[in-house]
Formats: structure tokens, sequence, C-alpha cells
């Protein structure tokens, strides 16, 4: 069981929903009506954040969570600063704290921007592309990508100008991939070693990589993300602050992740 933030909003929900539904039972039994006022001032509080914290666990847990991005590792897609909202019932309906699944909705697709619990520290969240989907053979040499024996399609775009706390990315390959349909930008950096080598991707699990790929700690490294890591797929920029960057970036605010 992970502490986290939704560890914190379930108890402050069953605290607050056990001391206001207490003392109305408490009232109920002794046949005295609800106290409009002078009521306790430990349940006037109770009654007042119970419904707010209730609003946030379902909204947090069901439907969209907020992420910041602390790092570079998905540049040029995601920068640092970014605020992005994470659908949590793409892949499933799970319970919070427990993260056990309890309907299923659908699947990761090639190319989703996927939020994912660490699997070396579950208490940290990641976010990456999927790359390899279960059963699939994924090669990387030579900077790129090879899906069941077939390349990903590359085509140069020029030189990276990075910003604010991306600018030392400035000077990069900048990339559009092809990968099985889905186009994004990724950033390359010559001469930086890395990973090169064949995976297989169990069943059950997905291959991941940052945008940015020579800056990136991903399946390459550590491995695949069991589907139980998963937390929901990145879709929307609501806010950038970058404070090397003239605070908030207006040209990022609005934008839709594919």
């Amino acid at each position: 069981m992970d502490y986290d933030f939704s560890f914190f909003l379930v108890v402050a929900t069953v605290v607050t929903g056990v001391v206001w539904g207490g003392y109305a039972l408490y009232l109920k039994s002794f046949k005295k009506p609800y106290p409009t006022e002078k009521e306790p001032l430990l349940v006037e509080y109770a009654r007042s954040f119970f419904p707010v914290v209730l609003i946030v666990l379902l909204l947090r847990s069901f439907l969209v969570e907020p992420f910041r991005i602390p790092s570079g590792s998905m540049m040029p897609t995601l920068l640092v600063g970014d605020f992005i909202l994470v659908n949590k019932f793409t892949y499933g309906i799970r319970l919070p704290v427990l993260n056990s699944k309890i309907i299923e909705m659908g699947e990761p697709e090639r190319g989703d921007i996927v939020v994912f619990r660490f699997p070396k520290q579950p208490s940290i969240d990641y976010i990456k592309r999927v790359i390899g989907l279960p059963g699939d053979r994924v090669g990387y040499f030579g900077k790129k990508i090879y899906i069941n024996g077939q390349p990903v399609e590359q085509t140069p775009i020029g030189r990276y100008q990075g910003v604010g706390q991306g600018a030392n990315m400035t000077g990069a390959e900048h990339i559009e991939e092809n990968l099985m349909g889905v186009r994004h930008s990724i950033l390359i950096s010559p001469g930086v070693p890395t990973v090169e080598d064949v995976f297989v991707v169990p069943q059950g699990h997905y291959f991941v990589m940052g945008d940015n790929r020579d800056n990136s700690n991903d399946s390459r490294y550590w491995g695949t993300v069991p589907e139980a890591n998963l937390v929901g797929k990145a879709f929307f920029i609501w806010m950038n602050w970058d404070w090397q960057n003239d605070g908030i970036g207006f040209s990022r605010l609005g934008t839709v992740l594919d």
C-alpha cells in the first residue's frame, strides 16, 4: 500500500464522514432535532469538509488527475513546468490506494503518453511514451527503434532550440518519428552513449521510452511496465510555469497531447 495523496484523501473522507454521520446518528438515537446552531466545532468542520474531500477523491481517483512535469525526459513533447491532466479511466477503473482494477475499459496503444508507478519504486510516478505492446520485440540500435524487425521511420526537422530549464537541449537533433502511424517529435543527442539491444515485452507489460531519447530513464534501463502499474493516459496541458522562462508559458496552455 502506498501512503500517497490518495491515501490521505481516503482517510480524510472517512474521518469527516464518520464524525458528521456519527453525530447525526447520535441525535437520531436520542430523538433530538439536528441543531442549526452551536453544534460541536469538530462536527461543524467535518460537515463542511466532507463533501469537498469526497468530490476531490472521486474526481482524482476515477476521472482526471493533475500532474506536473519535473524533468526534460519527454522533451520536446512535454517541457519542464508543464502541468498536465491524466485520464484515469482510459485503461480501466481502479480503486484508490489499493490500485486494483474493478472495471475493464481499454488497453494502452502504441504511441500513448502514459503515467505509471515506477516499477522500482511505486511511490514515484513516471511519464513516458508506449513503444512496445505485449508480445512485441523492440530493438534499439543506432538511435533508431525497430518493432518486430521493422524500422520506425524518422524524418529530420532540424536543430532544436530549447527554452527555460530545457535550454541545455539546444542543438539536439529534432526528429519526427512515425511510430506505426503515430507521428511525434523526439530529440537525439549525437555522441551520447545509450543501451542497444532487443527487448521482448512480456504479456501484461509495456515497453516505454522518453521522447528525449538520450536523457530518459526508461525501459531500456530498468525493464517493462506491468499493466497493474498504469495510472492513466496524459491528454492535456492546462498550465506551464517555468521560472527560467519568464513564468507562465501561454503558448503551451490548452495543448492537446497525442
